[in-house]
């Protein structure tokens, strides 16, 4: 009789530059043990909430830094009374979330120097997100000493897009001196509920061609044929591709010009485009997609136009992600828009008919946020709605690379075990 595998506790970790978010998972039984965060670092007031199977917790406290929040991670984590853990000591590895390995890696990798120098060098292409993930990883190596830690980064699926996908119509020299092409984003949620998605459909990434759709305040679409990401919708920068809540994915780039011959500066144009596009700028009334949804059903024409144009684009990307990939199995929706957002899946799959993707009205009402399949028995394609998950798959890649029987290359394929 074959021996069960030992359970590690391993700590998933995603660091921003204001924030701390954390989770604890029993491995290989992939159960959370709970989660924790840590807000509004570096003001004069901030807060850690933590949940777990032993109560909730909240603290209202100052943390002047990331190593001040790190210790209150470490003092909550192991609080007599409501902590996940009795001691720092049951961790026996910890992953983190770094937004840009740049070219240098399509897998996730233990760090080590040499790992932290990319990490560095790749913050020039994520200057809000790589830093702070960096500072996580140093924080985490002091509150853990002689444990291994592991980067999982969200570029590293779709570094197996093929030059026709990533590169752009620019003078080459711009991609060979400054490595200006498309690297997309959500790698590790799309690479999850895409593994998730063939488990349910009880299929092998082998022969299966899938479209994944996450769609939140954040969104992009992923083709992924054989289990591998061959182009996706966000490029240099998570801005490009779809209409987002508050970004405005893809537009002329003479738009641009336009605007900074007419004194717009580059901060400004930035802050335009990130912070005041998307569903917000659209609609004039909130990135929130159930605010815009209620002022359409009360007859505010922005409101209409705005979700309309969301659905269009993801519907275009969709069809042209279809035409390269000559078929489609399988159509996932995840995050908090592809999760909750019925109508939304409604609006997108209208007019799909004729590529075989064809919703049926009362499984999309009754399925919630999934996961199920919600496309009538007749559909060529199957859709389905699989709840995204990135701590989860970071904990399996950590534990995978740290102590599976096989760890090298492990996470090249969908699903990392």
């Amino acid at each position: 009789m074959e021996k069960a595998p030992l359970e590690r506790k391993i700590l998933v970790i995603n660091c921003g530059s204001s924030s701390l978010k954390y989770e604890v998972y029993a491995m290989p039984s992939r159960v959370s043990l709970g989660k924790g965060l840590v807000e509004r670092i570096g003001e004069t007031s901030g807060v850690i909430t933590q949940s777990s199977p032993h109560g909730a917790l909240r603290e209202e406290n100052h943390f002047k830094d990331h190593h001040a929040a790190m210790e209150a991670v470490c003092r909550v984590l192991t609080d007599p009374r409501q902590g996940i853990i009795a001691s720092m000591e049951e961790i026996a590895g910890c992953g983190h979330r770094v937004v840009h390995g740049g070219e240098h890696y399509a897998a996730s990798v233990v760090i080590e120097p040499a790992v932290i120098e990319i990490i560095e060098t790749a913050s020039e292409l994520a200057p809000l997100h790589n830093p702070a993930n960096l500072t996580g990883i140093r924080e985490a190596e002091i509150a853990l000493p002689g444990r291994s830690h592991v980067a999982v980064f969200d570029t590293a699926f779709h570094q197996t897009l093929p030059p026709a996908a990533y590169l752009y119509g620019l003078p080459r020299e711009l991609y060979e001196r400054y490595r200006i092409r498309r690297y997309g984003f959500h790698g590790t949620s799309h690479r999850y509920v895409a593994a998730e998605a063939l488990k349910l459909m009880k299929r092998s990434p082998d022969n299966t061609n899938v479209i994944s759709c996450h769609l939140g305040n954040g969104a992009s679409i992923t083709a992924i044929q054989n289990g591998l990401s061959v182009d996706t919708s966000m490029g240099f920068t998570p801005l490009e591709g779809l209409v987002m809540g508050t970004r405005s994915g893809d537009l002329a780039p003479a738009v641009l010009l336009f605007l900074m011959e007419r004194g717009y500066t580059p901060q400004e144009l930035n802050k335009i485009l990130n912070k005041q596009s998307g569903l917000l700028g659209l609609s004039g009334i909130s990135n929130d997609l159930r605010d815009i949804e209620k002022a359409a059903a009360e007859g505010k024409r922005e409101a209409a136009e705005a979700l309309e144009v969301y659905a269009y684009r993801v519907r275009k990307y969709i069809g042209a992600y279809s035409a390269n990939m000559v078929k489609v199995d399988i159509l996932v929706f995840t995050g908090g828009i592809g999760q909750f957002g019925i109508q939304m899946r409604e609006r997108i799959c209208h007019r799909l008919e004729n590529l075989g993707m064809i919703l049926d009205p009362d499984l999309n009402e009754s399925i919630g946020p999934g996961p199920g399949i919600i496309s009538r028995d007749y559909s060529r394609t199957a859709i389905v709605v699989i709840p995204t998950n990135e701590e989860l798959q970071i904990a399996i890649d950590t534990y995978e690379l740290l102590f599976g029987a096989s760890p090298s290359g492990a996470q090249r394929a969908l699903g990392g075990g």
